[in-house]
């Protein structure tokens, strides 16, 4: 079968996924058959899809339901929301995003996909890659998402015709080369009745490869906690969130940790001003650390008597993020009013808000042939490229290389809904016009 092998595991046993692909193409009837069938389930939660199958008319248990926690989602027959579930098996912990497929829920399928290790790509093997599959996949890739499982499926509508299956598996092998996704897998499914979800079926037989449960059982995880889903971590970054005022007087400085390990006597430079200084004590809620690693929450001390505040970065000081005001990035906009250039919003970067002027609109994707075509303006769902102006100076990174200081949102002033969510850069895709990390994708104020 057409894909690349992703590998074991090792010994990292906690692996984030998002479900991601076309309005009704069974995602949610995915996730829910493996839960269902892994018995992640209580007796209560059965019993309230039982109900809410019941009153919509399903003729047995609609497994979408386990995952479709809203009230209106169960009346449509949609997902609206991410929906977030934990499961565990006797190899590995889960942290499942079931993301929508409707055009207009693209900004929340971005918010599941943007902590993803790992994309589960889910075809409806009767239509194909549709636009909304491919507009899903290349927003997971540019989130830095580079494992796809994808399953094709509704096997069973097709009587498991291997020839359906072939040429479904050789458009995403098409699709996922053009994205640069480094591993991918084809599987055939049905979610409906369960065949190859979580056990092993004979539905067909030419298919010799493993079970979609089995597949993510094995592939590399921990990506999202070693670099944040990138080719390459930066080092340590402190976002400060919190002064915390010592009864005794001093201060500490609380963020999460983030791009690279933080160590007690490490030398950082405090952003945006350039000030250096050195980390004297770590904090934790379980005492203190002589290493903090990334993804969790601490206090530092520092050696001078600084005036850092919320929205500083502490960074280390030999792999410090470029400090501008002016910046190229890939934006996804969301909002039903066009973005255009001379457009003021407000930029919330890290722990950092800061008013901004997108100043040009310079390209957008076409997400059929994943070629930056030359635009002045961005509808909603569409993503381009933008140069953004800031009023405060922003410590960024390329996206590709910190997910945390290479992201950031955009919302309006006016009625503070978010509109775009940000990368730093231009888009990393080989059919793409790929751009390059800093300098290029940072430009240095005059």
């Amino acid at each position: 079968m057409p894909h690349k092998d992703v590998g074991t595991a090792g010994g990292m046993d906690l692996l984030r996924f998002a479900a991601v692909g076309s309005v009704d193409d069974g995602k949610s009837t995915l996730i829910g058959r493996l839960l269902f069938d892994t018995r992640q389930l209580f007796e209560d939660q059965v019993a309230a899809v039982e109900a809410a199958s019941a009153r919509r008319g399903v003729g047995e248990v609609d497994l979408s339901f386990i995952t479709d926690g809203l009230r209106a989602e169960r009346e449509q027959g949609i997902t609206i929301d991410v929906a977030y579930r934990y499961a565990a098996t006797p190899r590995r912990k889960f942290v499942i995003a079931d993301c929508p497929g409707h055009v207009q829920y693209t900004r929340n399928m971005a918010t599941g996909a943007s902590t993803a290790d790992l994309a589960l790509v889910v075809v409806d093997v009767v239509h194909g890659l549709r636009e909304q599959t491919r507009r899903h996949a290349c927003i997971a890739a540019l989130l830095g998402v580079t494992q796809f499982v994808v399953c094709a499926n509704k096997m069973d509508l097709v009587d498991w015709d291997e020839s359906v299956f072939r040429a479904v598996a050789a458009d995403v092998r098409a699709l996922a080369e053009r994205l640069g996704v480094s591993s991918w897998r084809v599987i055939p499914v049905s979610a409906l009745h369960g065949d190859y979800v979580v056990d092993p079926s004979d539905a067909a037989p030419w298919y010799e490869g493993p079970t979609v449960l089995r597949a993510l059982e094995e592939a590399p995880a921990g990506a999202w906690a070693a670099g944040h889903g990138t080719d390459q971590a930066s080092g340590a970054r402190l976002p400060v969130q919190w002064v915390l005022r010592r009864p005794g007087g001093g201060r500490s400085y609380a963020g999460m940790v983030n791009g690279g390990p933080l160590h007690a006597g490490e030398h950082v430079v405090v952003l945006p001003e350039g000030w250096r200084t050195v980390i004297t004590q770590i904090e934790t809620y379980d005492g203190p650390l002589d290493e903090a690693p990334v993804g969790i929450s601490v206090s530092v001390d520092l050696a001078d008597d600084l005036d850092v505040s919320r929205g500083d970065l502490l960074a280390a000081e030999d792999e410090a993020p470029a400090v501008v005001k002016d910046l190229v990035a890939t934006v996804c906009w969301f909002s039903d009013r066009p973005l255009r250039a001379g457009e003021r919003l407000r930029v919330k970067h890290t722990t950092r808000t800061t008013p901004a002027r997108v100043t040009a609109i310079t390209g957008r994707l076409d997400v059929n042939r994943l070629e930056l075509e030359p635009a002045t303006e961005l509808a909603n769902n569409d993503i381009g490229t933008v140069e953004i102006t800031t009023a405060v100076p922003l410590a960024v990174d390329p996206y590709r290389k910190d997910r945390i200081t290479g992201s950031f949102v955009l919302v309006d002033e006016g009625t503070n809904a978010t509109v775009a969510a940000g990368m730093v850069g231009e888009p990393h895709l080989p059919g793409a016009g790929a751009g390059s990390d800093a300098p290029g994708a940072v430009r240095q104020p005059a």
